[in-house]
């Protein structure tokens, strides 16, 4: 009988009941559109819920703009958060597959709570007119639903997008190649769940009722749990490798300890277990890297590195430990360039809004779009560019660069921070074009000026372009790069960024209204635009994101991508 160790895969997955993860059977494109199932409706479910929440505390709990305004912030800041819990449960103690598993469950009983709470009698504010009067036990139970919804994506944001990269084999050639188009077609997949969402359900919610409009998400929701179930069979499970902040926080402790040990010129001397397996669960060998040279003293053999029969370690790490330590701090400049251009993507449901609102909103002589709703552009970029980018762009670039992804996860970062850039002079441009008809015709007090709405296509667009260069790159770059038993938290970090955009815009926004006051002045932003000069935000933001530019290329230049043993990356 001759056994093959081509029946399994080689990175150490195994299957749901925890047996070596049969290559036929498990993984690939199969398990993936579970998952890629799974992430549409969730998506959906979550886009439909929180697209248009602004309206509903104001118009339902009866809350003025400020009050409704800070708590779909503050709720929204939490789901960006929340993924560090989820991420440190996922890699120290329970795994990708059960941590989505569990906060899914969370998550619909909380837009099942959700749906309650705007239908039942009991728990939906009574309403006289146009005014509702909420008690204080429906507001407790909405906010509820609200943060149980927050802790359930919590679970699955950092966990979804790993999960299904673990379906494809690393050290197999072919199955490396499908999981570069993965991250395309999974980004394709959140951006069709967005699309329903913002266009449909919030037509119902506005139009039919808040019962239906919360109701279908949580169906929507349902079925994504049903699809990620369905699926189980087929999936491959990374083990989870006990608590990456531990080990993170030994290198670091063992480090400072010898801080007067020399490290040897020979690299092989520092201390690696035997085995060819590291003594990380769930994580390749790592390979020695010369930067960082410091933490290297944690990985030199000393007298004192033994408690009687055993070593400590909180005095000696291996090579892979202290590689795992190493990555991350990589990680952290390439993680900061991006929140300028999250800062960026924020300004559609800010700046372009507001741009919008002064502008004729008018399709034929009846209807009215709202200027909102032309984000639906930047959804519908992104569905173009995605499978434009995997089908087209890359096997093209991969003639050029003889690359196996056509660009690297740098290089495709870079151009969409580029593309950013001209998004930011588009809208400029478009605005200085506005306010020339604004003095012009004397417009000042026009609430919209007589220049279509739909200029302002491009700039949505160019984000969308944007988003599946830098977005979608940025989550396979801290997929591949992060260590195999940190990748959940290493995609909560990135998601990071997308708050801390938030914050900045807020924090830029702030600070040039309270410089350009001064003195009596409007300043660049004020209630009427047509008397502001919004253009000049634009350039401000397109002459950061350029210092962004230029600053992320000396850090691409530097970055030293991670080496595992016995696999040429």
């Amino acid at each position: 009988m001759v056994v093959t160790d081509d029946i399994y895969t080689k990175d150490g997955t195994v299957d749901v009941n925890k047996k070596p993860a049969n290559k036929k059977k498990t993984g690939n494109w199969k398990a993936c559109s579970f998952i890629l199932g799974n992430e549409c409706c969730e998506r959906l479910a979550y886009y439909g819920m929180g697209t248009n929440l602004v309206n509903y505390l104001q118009e339902q709990l009866n809350q003025g703009n400020v009050a409704a305004s800070n708590n779909v912030t503050n709720w929204s800041g939490t789901c960006y958060i929340t993924p560090l819990i989820g991420a440190f449960v996922a890699d120290a103690y329970l795994g990708r597959y059960w941590t989505i598993a569990i906060f899914s469950i969370i998550y619909f009983f909380g837009m099942t709570l959700l749906t309650l709470s705007s239908s039942i009698p009991a728990l939906k504010p009574s309403c006289s007119g146009d005014v509702c009067h909420p008690t204080q036990e429906q507001i407790a139970v909405f906010f509820v639903a609200l943060y149980m919804i927050a802790l359930g994506t919590g679970g699955i944001k950092p966990c979804v997008s790993s999960f299904g990269a673990d379906q494809f084999d690393e050290t197999d050639e072919v199955e490396r190649k499908r999981k570069s188009s993965f991250f395309n077609w999974f980004y394709f997949s959140i951006n069709i769940g967005a699309l329903v969402a913002s266009s449909v359900l919030v037509w119902i919610q506005m139009n039919v009722g808040w019962d239906w409009g919360f109701g279908i998400p949580a169906v929507a929701m349902a079925i994504a749990v049903v699809f990620f179930f369905a699926g189980s069979r087929t999936y491959r499970l990374q083990k989870p490798g006990g608590s990456p902040l531990t080990r993170i926080a030994q290198v670091i402790v063992a480090s400072f300890k010898k801080l007067n040990v020399k490290v040897p010129a020979d690299k092989s001397l520092l201390y690696e277990v035997a085995d060819n397996e590291s003594n990380i669960q769930g994580s390749r060998k790592l390979e020695h890297t010369d930067k960082l040279k410091f933490f290297d003293k944690a990985a030199v053999e000393t007298e004192n590195d033994h408690d009687k029969e055993s070593l400590n370690p909180w005095r000696l790490c291996t090579v892979t430990q202290v590689e795992e330590l190493k990555s991350v701090i990589r990680l952290l400049p390439v993680w900061a360039s991006g929140i300028i251009f999250a800062t960026v993507y924020g300004q559609m449901n800010t700046m372009f809004v507001l741009q919008g609102n002064t502008m004729d909103q008018h399709m034929g002589p009846h209807f009215k779009i709202p200027s909102a709703s032309l984000s639906l552009f930047d959804t519908l970029s992104v569905i173009f560019w995605a499978p434009v980018y995997d089908k087209i762009i890359v096997p093209c670039a991969r003639k050029f660069t003889g690359k196996e992804r056509g660009f690297t996860t740098l290089q495709r970062m870079g151009i969409g921070l580029v593309i950013s850039i001209f998004a930011m002079i588009t809208a400029g441009v478009l605005e200085v074009v506005r306010l020339q008809i604004v003095r012009k015709n004397n417009y000042y007090d026009l609430k919209s000026i007589p220049i279509s709405i739909f200029w302002q296509v491009p700039e949505y667009f160019l984000v969308g372009c944007a988003e599946v260069f830098t977005f979608v790159g940025q989550i396979e770059f801290f997929y591949d790069q992060a260590p195999d038993a940190m990748r959940s938290l290493s995609s909560a970090l990135s998601l990071t960024t997308v708050a801390l955009g938030n914050y900045l815009s807020t924090l830029l926004v702030t600070a040039v209204t309270k410089i350009t006051t001064q003195n009596g002045k409007l300043g660049w932003i004020p209630d009427n635009l047509n008397k502001g000069h919004l253009d000049y935000f634009f350039w401000l933001l397109a002459i950061l994101s350029l210092l962004n530019f230029i600053v992320y290329l000396w850090i691409a230049k530097w970055y030293t991508y991670k080496k595992v043993a016995g696999h040429p990356e």
